[in-house]
């Protein structure tokens, strides 16, 4: 594998590990504010990042060694108000310039795995953008966010509200596929 693509992996696979157990911790914090769906939305997308840590993480597999992860993480975790914008945030770094970037680079240096799995996580990134700005609007209120069920592939991470498609639209796996955060 081509080093900066590798290396774009590793940051990656930081990157979404963090993540995961940033909105774990923020789930955590917004049952205590009784803002229970706002919890659930945390730990559904907790685990689309779950996902797509592991995703990179296969890809690194010839690797034997440590290595060091550059990612961008959002420190500093408070009330659900400060961990939503933390989270749109970092959502925001990742559509907006880390994911666009490790795409065409993967792309240029012709390692397909990686362009897939940054290309998965890309897709879902945008959908736990506009949940959170929706949950941010409601809390901003004093108000839980209403949600129906939230579903999430477990192969690529694509995250949705409501029923599970009968094939995921980003890795086309099949509705079996889904969890749902109810």
């Amino acid at each position: 594998m081509k080093k900066m693509t590798e290396q774009h992996l590793i940051n990656a696979f930081g990157g979404e590990s963090q993540a995961h157990m940033r909105y774990l911790h923020f789930g955590n914090q917004a049952e205590k504010e009784k803002y229970n769906n706002v919890a659930r939305l945390f730990h559904a997308i907790a685990h689309a990042e779950y996902i797509h840590a592991g995703d990179h993480y296969r890809e690194l597999r010839h690797l034997d060694g440590g290595f060091v992860a550059n990612s961008m993480a959002a420190f500093g975790p408070g009330n659900s108000v400060k961990n939503l914008k933390l989270a749109i945030a970092g959502e925001t770094f990742e559509i907006e310039e880390m994911y666009p970037v490790y795409i065409e680079v993967a792309k240029f240096q012709g390692e397909k795995g990686a362009q897939r799995s940054f290309e998965w996580s890309y897709a879902s990134e945008k959908l736990h953008k506009q949940l959170f700005e929706r949950a941010l609007e409601r809390v901003n209120s004093g108000k839980d966010i209403d949600l129906g069920p939230i579903q999430v592939c477990e192969v690529c991470g694509y995250t949705l509200e409501g029923e599970a498609p009968d094939r995921c639209p980003v890795c086309n796996a099949l509705k079996d596929k889904f969890t749902a955060f109810k």
